[in-house]
């Protein structure tokens, strides 16, 4: 499901924008929506003035922004754990013999799934997109975290702040490694054993 996740980030849209009056500011866990993710060196970044331009389409591109950074970090994490070697036990298909350490690191990994679990996958990740975490929700916050419960004011701002900007750091490594293995044929394991260098976003 890691190289599914890997897929997915490429959907993502780094709309990191930031603060200005005549966009909409709206979140469940009672902080100002357009000062998360505004930190040095950037602080507010937008490029393309997007917000003076369609102010009223903020909220929903940061709630894409900050999915797709989940995503991206969930992508990231799966990519480094099969990497070093680290597999489910067990089968992952009884009927084709397909046991979850046979299933190869990198984009071959996502052809050698059987097909029946491909379609499972995206079944579930429909339901849980439509129904459980539905996409309209725009706020983030779907009752299953922390930051909301244990945190307020400026500690919880400093966790939001967190994610997003990891959010934003994952969707730039998972792309880049992905951008890596398709020029060279290597997965990232196979990258390193050859000598090659890895740059980490978020910790250079």
């Amino acid at each position: 499901m890691m190289k599914l996740a890997i897929f997915a980030s490429l959907a993502a849209s780094v709309a990191a924008f930031a603060p200005q009056q005549q966009a909409r500011s709206s979140t469940s866990l009672n902080v100002n929506e357009l000062e998360i993710g505004v930190t040095a060196p950037l602080g507010v970044f937008d490029p393309f003035n997007q917000l003076t331009l369609y102010p009223e389409k903020f909220e929903r591109r940061r709630a894409v922004e900050r999915k797709h950074g989940r995503i991206a970090m969930m992508a990231v994490v799966g990519m480094l754990v099969h990497n070093a070697g680290i597999e489910i036990p067990g089968m992952l298909s009884i009927s084709e013999g397909v046991a979850f350490s046979d299933i190869p690191d990198g984009f071959a990994g996502l052809f050698s799934v059987p097909v029946l679990g491909l379609v499972q996958i995206i079944l579930a990740c429909g339901f849980v997109e439509g129904a459980v975490w539905p996409a309209n929700d725009y706020s983030g916050d779907y009752g299953t975290g922390y930051l909301g419960k244990t945190l307020e004011g400026e500690k919880l701002k400093n966790k939001l702040d967190l994610e997003l900007n990891q959010g934003r750091a994952a969707m730039l490594g998972i792309t880049g490694a992905m951008i890596q293995e398709g020029i060279q044929g290597q997965t990232l394991a196979e990258h390193i054993a050859d000598g090659g260098a890895i740059i980490i976003p978020g910790l250079i």
